[in-house]
């Protein structure tokens, strides 16, 4: 396959699942802290406590903005790679779709 057209990821940091789940897991115990402070006080601790939980949030918007444009990004990549390789290739991706369709119509009439 050939990948001459594709141009190379952009520089992304790489946002993984975990960091993705910490990062919520820190949003919502600033809530939970949130709530019990506005339950129990006001003024400056909850000024302080709604700050903190405003800044969580915002970080964690950042970061799922940023997981979303590169998911974007790899799948506009990977498309024009496909298309690519079918222009390239059109009878071979010709047989792989028929192919995979008489596999799947087999596997359906199975049942």
């Amino acid at each position: 396959m050939s990948t001459q057209n594709v141009p190379d990821e952009p520089d992304f940091p790489d946002v993984t699942k975990e960091q993705l789940i910490a990062d919520f897991k820190v949003v919502v115990s600033d809530a939970e802290a949130l709530i019990k402070a506005t339950a129990n006080q006001g003024g400056e601790a909850l000024a302080s406590v709604r700050a903190k939980a405003e800044a969580s949030l915002a970080k964690a918007k950042v970061q799922m903005a940023d997981a979303e444009a590169a998911l974007l990004v790899r799948a506009k990549a990977a498309a024009r790679a496909t298309d690519v390789y079918v222009h390239e290739n059109p009878w071979k991706a010709i047989g792989i779709s028929a192919s995979l369709a008489l596999l799947v119509g087999f596997i359906m009439g199975r049942r």
